[in-house]
């Protein structure tokens, strides 16, 4: 073999090899996005659901809804929700109003897949259903706080965020 075709066959080599290393980057970065992008969502859509799950209440069905407030909650939140579940079954019951909440938008404000928290704020509608009387609603705004459980996101923080805050 000649040194003509030996330089052209480890040109050619190199050439392969620079571009397979090329093709093989971008898809690594690429799939990243992909996957932050899939977990933000993720993030976004359960941390909607449990905050306005933690926003309801059928006062008929109080023991399942407390049941949900728990499966919707972890850490220092589930722990207190736990710990309030009868005294919150009293003034449910005795308050005789449903509540029905509706996340009405949402964004995303950190997001830490490697250790697994999220934090979100969301604005929500909450139709107060009294026994006797007429239906209200009410307008609030929270900040969330996101753990990623074995069973999936859910909160652990849920702080009320005062409506005329900046």
């Amino acid at each position: 073999m000649t040194a003509t075709r030996l330089g052209t066959l480890l040109i050619a080599l190199a050439l392969v090899l620079l571009g397979w290393s090329g093709w093989s980057l971008h898809r690594t970065w690429n799939a990243g996005g992909d996957d932050l992008g899939k977990d933000r969502d993720l993030v976004l859509t359960t941390g909607k659901r449990h905050v306005a799950a933690l926003n309801s209440m059928d006062w008929n069905q109080s023991d399942a809804g407390l049941r949900q407030w728990l499966a919707s909650s972890t850490g220092p939140l589930h722990d207190q929700l736990k710990r309030e579940s009868a005294t919150s079954r009293q003034k449910i019951l005795k308050a005789r109003t449903s509540a029905a909440a509706t996340v009405d938008d949402a964004a995303v404000l950190s997001l830490d897949v490697r250790s697994g928290t999220a934090q979100i704020i969301a604005t929500v509608r909450v139709r107060l259903t009294p026994v006797t009387g007429q239906p209200t609603v009410q307008r609030k705004r929270y900040e969330a706080g996101l753990t990623r459980t074995p069973a999936g996101w859910k909160l652990k923080s849920l702080t009320a965020i005062p409506v005329g805050a900046g």
